[in-house]
């Protein structure tokens, strides 16, 4: 048997994904992370984009897109604790463009620091689903 490490995905929701995979990407904060079994300890923060899990004995990859969360690294198991995850096959293309349209508006129309701050973050979410579900386009 191949060489594993243990994932859990988790959002406030709900278990997401759990199982043993040979690798798994995701958006750290500084940039892209590869994961393999036995990887130095690790907890950092992750940014709005796409978990990428090679699962033992499947030819395609699980998709999750994670909108931030930590992640939590350990030499036999990865651990995502994610602010919202949605499965790969659930996105919405249609959801995202709006939410992408509705934050730029709010954008245009800032009235506060606060707003924002807040419509800023909801595009960048908007942005890194639409370039998720691309990816996922690309991988199938």
């Amino acid at each position: 048997m191949a060489n594993t490490i243990h994932v859990d995905v988790v959002s406030a929701e709900s278990l997401i994904f759990s199982g043993e995979a040979e690798f798994v990407a995701l958006p750290g904060e500084a940039g892209e992370l590869g994961i393999y079994p036995k990887h130095t300890p690790l907890i950092t923060r992750i940014r709005p984009g796409a978990v990428r899990i090679k699962v033992v004995g499947r030819e395609e990859e699980e998709f999750v897109f994670v909108a931030g969360g930590i992640l939590e690294v350990q030499p036999n198991g990865v651990t995502v604790l994610a602010d919202t995850a949605i499965r790969g096959h659930d996105l919405d293309e249609a959801k995202a463009m709006e939410a992408k349209k509705l934050a730029e508006e709010q954008l245009v129309n800032k009235e506060s620091k606060i707003d924002y701050a807040k419509a800023q973050s909801e595009l960048a979410t908007a942005i890194a689903q639409l370039a998720a579900i691309a990816r996922l386009r690309k991988a199938r």
